[in-house]
C-alpha cells in the first residue's frame, strides 16, 4: 500500500530522478525494440495511452504505488509492455515513474533503450553498490528514471530474498519521490523469483499471451502469487476486436493488444 507518511520534500536522502545520471536512448535502438511510449505522436501509441488511463485509476482507487508485471511462462512481451507503459505513464504525471528490472536472469530492460550498465540492481543486491543512485539513469526529456539489472544466471532467488531487496523496497517506498514503481519480473513458472519479489510488492498485472496462455495458466498464477493482489491483466498479441492493426511486428506480423483491469478470475 502507499506510503502513510511520506518523506519531505526538504530531505537530501530521498531518491531522486533529478539526481540519477542522464541518458538519451539512441533512436536506433527505440525504433529496433518498437519502444513508442515516449512519443505522443506516434500513433503506434495509443493502446498505451488508453491502458495508462485505466492503470492509473486503477493504483489511485486501490492506493497501490509498486506495481510488478510478470507473465505466465516466457516470450510473453512483458518487458516490452513493462517499458512502454512505463514511459506513457511518465508523460501525464507531475511527479516521475521508475521502472526497475528484477528479471535479474534476462535483464532486457537496458538493451531495449540501447543502455550498455557496468551495473545494475543485481550489484545492489550482492552489497557491491551501496546507493540506488548509481544505477539509476534518468531518461532525458521524460519523467522516468530507469533501474536496469546485468544478467545474473545463478543465486537470483538468494539475491531477491536477502536483507538487501528488503532495504530496496524500503527505500522506493518510503524515501522515493516516484509516483509509481513498476518492476519488470521474471515469468512466474520460470522460478520462485517473481513470487520472492511479489511478496513486498503492492500488486501485479499479469500479460496474456493471446493463444498461448490458457485459463490453467491464470488460474494457477493467481493461485501461486497469492496473496498479493493481482492488479488486472494484459492480453497481448489479441489481432482482433479494437478495429485495426497496430502493425507492432512483435511476434508477428501483427501486434495489437486488449487490455482489462478486472478481475483476472471472471
Amino acid at each position: 500500500m502507499a506510503d502513510a507518511n511520506p518523506p519531505s520534500p526538504g530531505d537530501t536522502t530521498i531518491l531522486r530522478l533529478a539526481n540519477l545520471a542522464g541518458f538519451t536512448p539512441p533512436i536506433s535502438e527505440v525504433k529496433k525494440h518498437r519502444i513508442v511510449g515516449f512519443d505522443n505522436r506516434d500513433a503506434r501509441a495509443r493502446p498505451f495511452n488508453l491502458l495508462r488511463t485505466s492503470f492509473a485509476k486503477k493504483l489511485r482507487e486501490d492506493g497501490h504505488r509498486l506495481v510488478g508485471i510478470t507473465s505466465a511462462t516466457p516470450a510473453a512481451g512483458k518487458s516490452f509492455l513493462s517499458m512502454n507503459l512505463a514511459s506513457s505513464l511518465a508523460r501525464v504525471v507531475e511527479e516521475p515513474v521508475f521502472l526497475v528490472d528484477l528479471d535479474i536472469r534476462r535483464a532486457s530492460l537496458a538493451e531495449e533503450v540501447g543502455l550498455v550498465p557496468e551495473r545494475g540492481v543485481e550489484s545492489f543486491l550482492e552489497g557491491s553498490v551501496v546507493d540506488l543512485t548509481e544505477i539509476g539513469h534518468r531518461i532525458e526529456g521524460t519523467n522516468l528514471g530507469l533501474f536496469p539489472s546485468v544478467r545474473r544466471t545463478s543465486n537470483t532467488a538468494e539475491l531477491l530474498a536477502g536483507d538487501r531487496f528488503t532495504q530496496m523496497i524500503e527505500n522506493l517506498r518510503g524515501r522515493c519521490e516516484a509516483s509509481t514503481i513498476l518492476f519488470d519480473l521474471p515469468p512466474a513458472f520460470a522460478s520462485d523469483d517473481a513470487m520472492i519479489s511479489l511478496s513486498q510488492l503492492d500488486g501485479y498485472i499479469l500479460v496474456v499471451d493471446s493463444g498461448k496462455t490458457t485459463r490453467r495458466h491464470i488460474l494457477d498464477v493467481l493461485a501461486m502469487l497469492s496473496p498479493t493482489p493481482c492488479v488486472g491483466t494484459i492480453l497481448n498479441r489479441y489481432s482482433g476486436g479494437l478495429g485495426d492493426s497496430y502493425g507492432y511486428g512483435y511476434g508477428g506480423p501483427d501486434y495489437g493488444k486488449y487490455y482489462n483491469l478486472t478481475d483476472p478470475s471472471s
